[in-house]
């Protein structure tokens, strides 16, 4: 069923007691849009909280105005999630159970009959930031400074091809509501601990190139991040777009299991989403993702046949 904001304000309105879901290795947005969402209906009366894999300590001072509730769940919300196995932990437990879906990644496949996924905004804060107004919510310096980190990181700080007009004045909005916008720029991407910096200069010395040089390839091993964080190595992703010449930048992750995480940016040229759909991803046409499984030579060299054929 294609909802309107306004219908997805008021399925919300007539339920209580949400559980609302984030995707593993959860991210700005997804982060964000769940936290947001969570204030918001609980400053309406509702009884709310986020379900997430991890909340990374650089996330940890903005969630003060979030409380911690206790009761039964009756109403599953997702928020920036395009799959249900990227549920991770949680996916047994909510595998067939979502009542909504609210994204913004057109190849969303969840199963459900009650959707909203607008693939034109950048980042599912965008949509949260409609949704809050809809519900009749009061837009705080807390919720501001939610959404705001939901679309600054979705757009690199503005910085990415996905940033739109209306990105551009949804921030300027979030600014006249008071949000610290200059301590999350700092937090989201300036500040790096001493042990990412040296994961940096590892991957760098180990980076790969194929197809003339328009594809760059970086990974890290489980021995190489051993003890970090995973807010310590997100935004690693953004490393091979900053090379002159690199069309398609691939990042590989070792994951527990024999699993690898593969994140894909490109240029304007090329399809990330198709390109990960061969691997059973998905996602943006210009970020998407995927996972993969065997030895860490075996993944690349997969990836790189692929991109082979398609730079």
């Amino acid at each position: 069923m294609k909802l309107t904001i306004k219908e997805v304000a008021q399925i919300l309105l007539k339920h209580d007691k949400f559980e609302i879901l984030t995707h593993n290795y959860p991210d700005g947005d997804c982060l964000g849009c769940g936290y947001a969402l969570c204030e918001a209906l609980q400053q309406i009366g509702k009884h709310a909280r986020v379900i997430t894999t991890d909340l990374p300590k650089r996330f940890v001072f903005l969630a003060d105005n979030v409380e911690e509730q206790e009761f039964e769940a009756e109403y599953i919300v997702s928020v920036d999630v395009a799959d249900e196995k990227l549920l991770g932990c949680n996916k047994e437990k909510y595998e067939g159970r979502i009542d909504l879906v609210i994204d913004h990644h057109g190849s969303n496949n969840i199963p459900c009959e009650q959707k909203y996924v607008d693939a034109e905004s950048a980042a599912a804060g965008e949509i949260i930031y409609e949704l809050i107004s809809e519900l009749g919510a009061v837009m705080t310096r807390s919720l501001a400074n939610w959404i705001y980190t939901a679309i600054s990181t979705d757009t690199g700080c503005f910085r990415y091809t996905n940033t739109s007009s209306r990105t551009l004045r949804t921030a300027a909005q979030l600014l006249d509501f008071g949000c610290d916008f200059g301590a999350i720029n700092k937090i989201m991407f300036e500040t790096k601990s001493r042990r990412t910096v040296q994961l940096e200069r590892e991957i760098l010395e180990n980076m790969r190139f194929c197809c003339s040089d328009k594809c760059a390839i970086i990974y890290t091993t489980l021995e190489m991040v051993e003890g970090m964080g995973d807010d310590e190595t997100e935004g690693l992703a953004s490393i091979p777009r900053r090379i002159e010449g690199v069309e398609m930048g691939i990042t590989v992750r070792e994951k527990p299991n024999g699993e690898y995480k593969i994140s894909v940016r490109t240029t304007d040229n090329i399809d990330a989403c198709e390109f990960c759909k061969r691997f059973g991803g998905g996602g943006h046409r210009a970020a998407a993702g995927c996972t993969l499984h065997g030895t860490l030579d075996d993944v690349i060299a997969q990836l790189v046949s692929a991109a082979e054929e398609t730079v």
